[in-house]
C-alpha cells in the first residue's frame, strides 16, 4: 500500500510545522508526516524549515528558552512525537552548507539518535536528508533506524546507486523529476535493491493516483485528503 505523509502535517489548514498541523493531519487520516528538524544552542531538537528566525539569528545560536519566547508555534521534536505517536514520521535534517547553522560534524544528528534511544517507537521514525552526511552519520550510530536521502535536480537512478552504496532504506525524489515512465523505471529498480521509493511533493491527484498506481511506497503532499481520495481512501 503506498502511504500518505502530510508534508509539515496538514499545512494548508493549519501553520506549517505546528502541533495543529499534525494533529489535523493525524485527524484527516494520514498515514504519517514530514518534519524539518533543526537543533538549538543548548541541544534540543526543534520542528521548523527555516534555519533562522525572521531577524536573520540562526536557531542555532538561540538556545531553546528563547526560541519559545520569539517563536512560541514551534514544537520540540518530542511534542510532535507524542501527538503523531502510531504514525509514520519522516524526520528531515536541515544541513546545508548555504544556510545558517551549517553543521559539517552533524550533531543534530547525533542528537537525533540519542532522543530516539530514549523513546519507544522507533521503528515509526525515518530520517532522510538533502545532506548525504547527515543520513550516513545517523546509519553509522543506529543502523537499525531507517535513512533516506533526499535529492531535488539529481538524476534518480544516480541518487538510487547511492542510497544503496551507503546502506540507506530509501531514495526521496522530487516529483518533478519522475514524469511519464522514469516512475515505473525507477521503482521497479529500487524495489529490486530492497529500496523504497518515497516522492515528494505530490499534489496533483492525477498525479498522486498515477504514482500510486506504479507501485511508489509513500506520498508526501501538502494536501493529505485529496491524496487518501485519489488512493480510493
Amino acid at each position: 500500500m503506498t502511504l500518505v505523509l502530510a508534508h509539515r502535517g496538514a499545512n494548508r489548514e493549519a501553520p506549517e510545522n505546528t502541533l495543529d498541523a499534525f494533529r489535523r493531519a493525524v485527524a484527516l487520516g494520514a498515514d504519517g508526516v514530514e518534519l524539518d528538524i533543526h537543533r538549538t544552542a543548548d541541544d534540543a531538537l526543534v520542528v521548523r524549515h527555516d534555519a533562522a528566525i525572521p531577524d536573520g539569528l540562526a536557531l542555532a545560536e538561540l538556545r531553546r528558552d528563547d526560541v519559545g519566547r520569539i517563536l512560541p508555534e514551534v514544537p520540540d521534536l518530542g511534542e510532535v512525537l507524542d501527538v503523531c505517536s502510531g504514525h509514520l514520521v519522516n524526520v528531515e535534517v536541515k544541513n546545508s552548507p548555504h544556510e545558517a547553522d551549517w553543521d559539517p560534524d552533524h550533531r543534530a544528528s547525533e542528537l537525533l539518535v540519542e532522543l530516539l534511544a530514549r523513546r519507544d517507537g522507533q521503528d515509526q521514525v525515518l530520517v532522510s536528508s538533502f545532506d548525504l552526511g547527515s543520513v550516513d552519520r545517523v546509519h553509522a550510530l543506529a543502523p537499525g533506524l531507517p535513512t533516506a536521502l533526499l535529492t531535488g535536480r539529481a538524476d534518480p537512478l544516480e541518487a538510487l546507486a547511492l542510497v544503496e552504496a551507503h546502506g540507506h532504506r530509501a531514495l526521496h525524489p522530487f516529483v518533478g523529476m519522475i514524469a511519464g515512465p522514469r516512475a515505473a523505471e525507477l521503482t521497479d529498480r529500487a524495489h529490486e535493491l530492497g529500496v523504497e521509493v518515497n516522492v515528494w511533493t505530490v499534489n496533483d491527484r492525477d498525479e498522486l493516483a498515477r504514482l500510486a498506481a506504479v507501485g511508489v511506497d509513500a506520498l508526501i503532499t501538502d494536501v493529505p485528503a485529496v491524496a487518501l481520495a485519489a488512493l480510493g481512501r
